[in-house]
């Protein structure tokens, strides 16, 4: 089954066992919509479902992640009750505080959407007869880590932080130099909750003066987040080396705040790590291509 088969499938069994007010028009405002903070949202929250609801919402997640991305999405969905339970309960926190949205027909010709969105976690998925087009894809994680006698008890980011270390201990003065561009990161990412994503500068360092050990880990750095979304995707979205930029701000050692970026056309992959550093959001955006924009455009220009 292809992969906008397989969606197709789940959002039709889903739509099947919630209803109203699922599915919205394609044209709703609230499709080209990212929210990551613990907001009032458009859609339907997991804690008005039935337990069948429910599951069939998150095999609709699923069907947009690799298995090792679905559980790092799950287990940011698990530490709303940690975080609760580290503000003494005080804001009702609950890990079935988290939203799904139909956007469109599944199955139709016509294009059609879905999200999955809550705190710290926003996937949207855009699907176009047999295409799909990703983005943005928000993982976030608070506490980024918790830990007990010394030892990691969960860190859902920590490939997102452990590369891009390594990637600034493989520059040299020079790369290093260009690559860091402030003392002190940003509060939180630039592209923030807007639903337009742009170009950001400075752009750091371009792949191309990098060296190749420090090439290749700026490639796996891109795959990390690449590597989110299923195959197929992500081998579409996959950019060329010498079309990179790798920015940095903050300390360079962990456990720190600290914050980065990777830009390429059509491409921009964010991290950044507050509170004490250990408050850490993420995200990949696709800035002339997100909310499936890209097969959009090439819709209207087939269709209309």
């Amino acid at each position: 089954m292809s992969l906008a088969a397989a969606m197709d499938e789940a959002a039709l069994r889903l739509l099947s066992l919630v209803g109203p007010p699922l599915p919205y028009p394609f044209d709703d405002a609230g499709r080209r919509w990212i929210e990551y903070r613990p907001r009032t949202r458009p859609g339907v929250s997991l804690s008005a479902l039935d337990p069948a609801a429910r599951k069939a919402a998150f095999q609709l997640l699923a069907t947009g992640l690799r298995d090792h991305a679905y559980a790092q999405a799950l287990s940011i969905v698990s530490l709303e009750e940690v975080l609760d339970r580290s503000e003494s309960f005080a804001r009702g926190r609950h890990l079935l505080d988290y939203w799904v949205s139909v956007f469109g027909t599944p199955g139709s010709d016509a294009p059609w959407s879905w999200r999955f969105e809550g705190h710290h976690l926003s996937v949207s998925m855009t699907v176009v007869g047999s295409a799909v087009s990703p983005a943005p894809v928000f993982f976030g994680a608070n506490p980024a880590r918790v830990a007990y006698g010394g030892h990691t008890v969960s860190r859902p980011l920590a490939p997102e932080e452990d590369v891009a270390l390594a990637l600034l201990a493989s520059l040299s003065p020079t790369e290093r130099s260009l690559a860091v561009v402030s003392d002190a990161p940003p509060p939180d990412i630039a592209s923030g909750t807007s639903e337009v994503a742009g170009f950001l500068t400075p752009a750091g360092v371009s792949a191309t003066s990098l060296n190749p050990a420090a090439g290749a880990l700026l490639a796996q750095l891109v795959e990390v987040y690449l590597d989110r979304l299923p195959e197929s995707l992500a081998e579409d979205l996959s950019p060329s080396l010498e079309s990179l930029r790798f920015a940095w701000s903050g300390p360079e050692r962990p456990g720190v705040p600290a914050y980065y970026r990777i830009q390429a056309e059509d491409l921009l992959i964010e991290y950044d790590n507050t509170a004490g550093g250990n408050h850490a959001h993420t995200v990949l955006r696709r800035p002339s291509s997100d909310f499936g924009a890209d097969l959009l455009a090439a819709h209207r220009r087939a269709y209309h």
